[in-house]
């Protein structure tokens, strides 16, 4: 029996071409001949390219997630006018939910993924009547084929900017747990259990910051936000004394204080007072999360992802030269509103309940979509590549819960008016209007906490300018997030879980017996070990950056597996020494290939 495997980078099948590998990287010979079977690399629950990112439908505010791929599997592993305001009518198909095709098509999978909600929300409610009927699912094709975690920065920028270290206390304590202490009945035991044993931390956060000047605090708007995600967080805190609270800090890091954040009893919380002031010449930034629980136990420190230092919002037309600070088609945005610019006043689009509305409180997370301007307003709709320009046709879709508005047209704000014949791209911070397609004149707008349609009035001394309201000028910003996942396989463990490994992708190495798998991410230690499911497999520390493993007969999963077997799918874990489990959220597919005369192989013909 032979086998071949199918190589997914972390957008979809391409054309292999050499990658560039961890400035560690160095070529070693690993371990003893072995005779591998072939396999997929499931890379699906990276987030780094919007075309693969995926939504289980829970609603809640914005929360980001790697979930399980989208197939068919066979999965048998053990444990396994001006002034004239209308309220939106109930026939106006404003929202659809919407979903993913089938993997090996020319889709890509927007359900509601990468994104998860905390237990504490409850689902999307349905109804007879707006603003509460949703529709059936349907599919979004997308063509994506450029990788929007890039940011295009400068090179200048990009060498600026240095994450920082893990802690060395945490580092020398690790490097005290000489041997892993995690038996494959532990391991099986949370893999029974995992969906009540997860914990997660979450820190949302937008990708720019607008520098403050002299003694002026601009707060960064959308505030960052703090998640605890995952039932493991309550069975925990059954096993804490009642007067223990978890107690998060956050911070800048320079020469800030750190600010202490209160979940109030919530699963989550925000930091609304964090700003940069212009004496902090750093261009890029990331947030520092530090959690404690209240005995003085220590969580560990967590980091946001890279956020862009801005001075302010630029009024010139953009270019794509800044590609940086535009909007490429198939991200996530957030999207405010002041009236008459005070703060006080600030309301966030945001979905709960099965509707949009307006909150003071609680920022939504969008995925918006380029249409054809020709593309008739349905259920399914296909998403091109390319940034966002004014008087583009979009669809904004949460993505939470799914649920997306009508076909809208992003139109540039000048001095209360929208600008119809503007079409430079739409940039970072820019306050724009969205045209509901197809109407008399009708923009999405906010009255209090409603969501409405807002007819603009015409403009007798200017046809390319409509006059609109302050409720329809929303500000438009990029959003990002960073996700952490573990559970303490051996219980509570004395060392903070942090630095937590952050696995990126998954790559075949070397050829015929000796083929490896390589992890490229980030915070690895020599103390983390694969698990191939319940499978521990040798693994070689290169950097923070990479480790190497075997790969596992396919016999150790199932014993009867032939050539006409379904494909099965393994997730992919790492375990640090004393017991802390960290889920990739990417799984390694044993696909057969009949024909080949029972000799396990790779067959490289399928990364192309």
């Amino acid at each position: 029996m032979s086998f071949y495997g199918n190589f997914y980078d972390t957008a979809h099948a391409s054309q292999y071409s050499p990658r560039p590998l961890p400035n560690c990287y160095q070529p070693q010979v690993f371990g003893p001949s072995c005779t591998f079977l072939s396999g997929t690399l499931d890379n699906s629950g990276c987030s780094s390219n919007p075309s693969t990112s995926r939504f289980p439908p829970p609603a809640s505010p914005l929360y980001f997630t790697h979930s399980e791929p989208i197939g068919r599997y066979y999965d048998a592993l053990p444990g396994g006018g001006g002034e004239q305001l209308q309220q939106l009518p109930p026939q106006l198909p404003l929202h659809h939910q919407h979903q993913p095709v089938l993997p090996g098509s020319p889709y890509a999978y927007f359900s509601s993924g990468g994104w998860a909600a905390a237990p504490h929300h409850s689902a999307p409610g349905g109804g007879s009547d707006y603003p509460h009927r949703v529709s059936t699912m349907s599919g979004v094709k997308h063509k994506h084929n450029y990788d929007t975690e890039n940011d295009s920065d400068t090179e200048s920028d990009a060498k600026e900017y240095i994450k920082p270290p893990p802690s060395p206390t945490t580092l020398a304590s690790l490097a005290a747990i000489k041997e892993p202490r995690l038996t494959v009945d532990a391991m099986t035991e949370y893999l029974k259990s995992r969906n009540a044993s997860d914990m997660t931390i979450l820190i949302l956060h937008a990708k720019v910051a607008q520098k403050s000047y002299g003694n002026e605090k601009r707060f960064f708007c959308p505030p960052p936000c703090v998640y605890l995600m995952g039932a493991g967080w309550g069975k925990k805190s059954e096993k804490l004394p009642h007067d223990v609270q978890i107690c998060p800090y956050v911070g800048i890091g320079g020469d800030q204080e750190m600010q202490q954040l209160d979940f109030q009893g919530k699963m989550f919380c925000a930091a609304k007072t964090l700003f940069i002031s212009d004496s902090d010449k750093r261009k890029f930034f990331t947030l520092i999360c530090k959690m404690f629980y209240t005995n003085g136990q220590q969580i560990g420190t967590f980091h946001s992802r890279k956020i862009k230092v801005i001075s302010k919002p630029s009024k010139k037309k953009q270019s794509l030269k800044n590609a940086d600070l535009c909007i490429p088609s198939g991200t996530k945005i957030a999207l405010f509103n002041r009236l008459r610019s005070q703060t006080v006043s600030t309301r966030y689009l945001h979905v709960g309940n099965g509707s949009f509305h307006a909150s003071s409180s609680q920022w939504g997370a969008f995925t918006i979509h380029l249409v054809d301007d020709n593309e008739p307003e349905a259920e399914e709709f296909t998403s091109k590549e390319g940034y966002i320009h004014y008087g583009a046709t979009v669809k904004l879709v949460c993505a939470v819960s799914g649920m997306a508005l009508p076909r809208l047209v992003i139109r540039k704000v000048d001095k209360g008016a929208a600008m119809l014949e503007a079409d430079d791209p739409v940039s970072q911070l820019h306050k724009c209007a969205f045209y509901m397609k197809d109407t008399e004149r009708m923009y999405l707008c906010l009255s209090g906490d409603r969501i409405i349609q807002y007819q603009a009035a015409p403009c007798p001394k200017d046809a390319a300018r409509e006059g609109i309201n302050d409720g329809t000028c929303w500000t438009i910003i990029s959003v990002d997030q960073a996700r952490y996942t573990y559970y303490e396989g051996l219980g509570p463990s004395s060392i903070p879980v942090s630095p937590v490994p952050v696995v990126k992708s998954l790559h075949l190495n070397g050829g015929g017996e000796v083929m490896m798998l390589e992890l490229v991410g980030e915070n690895y230690t020599p103390q983390l070990k694969v698990w191939f499911h319940n499978v521990p497999v040798e693994t070689m520390f290169r950097c923070s950056e990479s480790l190497v493993c075997g790969i596992p007969d396919i016999s150790r999963f199932r014993l009867d597996y032939s050539q006409h077997a379904l494909p099965l799918k393994v997730a992919i874990f790492l375990v640090r020494n004393d017991g802390i489990i960290y889920p990739s959220g990417l799984n390694f597919t044993y696909t057969p290939e009949p024909g080949r005369g029972g000799r396990a192989i790779y067959d490289n013909r399928s990364l192309e």
